[in-house]
C-alpha cells in the first residue's frame, strides 16, 4: 500500500508534503493502471470531486488540470499519439 495518500481536507500528500497526486504517486497510478487509462481516470474523479468539495475556492479548471492531464504528458520526454488526450 502507498504512503502517498491525500490529507484532506488540504490535499497534501501523506508520504511527501506535495500537493496530491504527487509525483511519486502518478507513478504509482500510472503503473497500477498501464493499459487501463479509463479505468484509471474514473479512479481519479472520484478524488476531483472530493477534492472540489473540500476546496472551494479553487477554480474547477485548476483541479482539473491537476487531477486529469497529467496522465497524458510524456513522462520520459517522447510524444506519442498513445498517451494524448481524445481529440473532440
Amino acid at each position: 500500500m502507498s504512503m502517498h495518500l491525500p490529507v484532506r481536507p488540504v490535499w497534501t500528500c501523506a508520504g511527501c508534503g506535495q500537493a496530491w497526486p504527487c509525483l511519486t504517486r502518478k507513478r504509482q497510478l500510472l503503473a497500477e493502471f498501464a493499459g487501463a487509462r479509463v479505468s484509471l481516470m474514473l479512479y481519479l474523479s472520484r478524488f476531483f470531486v472530493e477534492a472540489c468539495v473540500d476546496m472551494p475556492a479553487i477554480t474547477s479548471g485548476t483541479m482539473y488540470r491537476r487531477f486529469f492531464t497529467w496522465p497524458y504528458e510524456p513522462s520520459d520526454g517522447r510524444h506519442s499519439n498513445e498517451s494524448a488526450p481524445p481529440e473532440r
